[in-house]
């Protein structure tokens, strides 16, 4: 602990919590100071709006919250308009209301993968019609393979037909051995 500080510190007083109906008093205390202030400013003399009055004294607290605070404005906010995601309540969709019928987005993921797939069928395309390096890479050396089968076939072929010429001319020869 630093020289010169406080002894004791935070941690062992008793924390105090603000109970809902305190904090429920003190939101709608805020709600009058607000309604005096737009009396005041609108001039006394001056008859309200019915339709406001209606729909301040029907609306929930929550509206009421978002029309004083953009009733509030001071200083620098009333020249820069702020959107506080916090401060406005998100509207929430029924499911009768979801547009199901429509296109639907695809996720950036979803898109690439469909991309993936297209650019895929398209090489399958060029390689099948020999139009890719690799396939004509393929197709130049299938056909020295069948070169050298041809070639081999042909040398066997030749010596086939020596081994029955000179097998013929030896069976021929000791043939005759024989009959002498």
């Amino acid at each position: 602990m630093p020289k010169g500080g406080r002894k004791g510190g935070h941690k062992g007083r008793v924390r105090q919590y603000t109970s809902p109906e305190e904090i429920d008093a003190q939101i709608k205390a805020e709600h009058e100071k607000a309604r005096e202030a737009e009396l005041e400013e609108g001039g006394e003399g001056v008859p309200k709006d019915p339709t406001k009055e209606k729909k301040d004294h029907s609306s929930d607290e929550s509206d009421e919250d978002d029309e004083d605070y953009q009733a509030k404005r001071k200083g620098v906010e009333g020249l820069i308009d702020i959107e506080n995601p916090n401060r406005a309540a998100q509207a929430s969709k029924k499911v009768t209301q979801l547009d199901m019928e429509g296109p639907r987005e695809l996720s950036r993921r979803e898109r690439e993968e469909i991309e993936k797939q297209k650019a895929k069928e398209r090489y399958m395309k060029m390689h099948l019609a020999g139009k890719t390096d690799q396939a004509k890479a393929d197709l130049a050396r299938l056909a020295i393979i069948r070169k050298q089968r041809e070639e081999a076939a042909k040398k066997k072929e030749e010596e086939k037909k020596l081994k029955d010429g000179t097998g013929a001319a030896v069976k021929g020869l000791q043939s005759m051995s024989l009959n002498k």
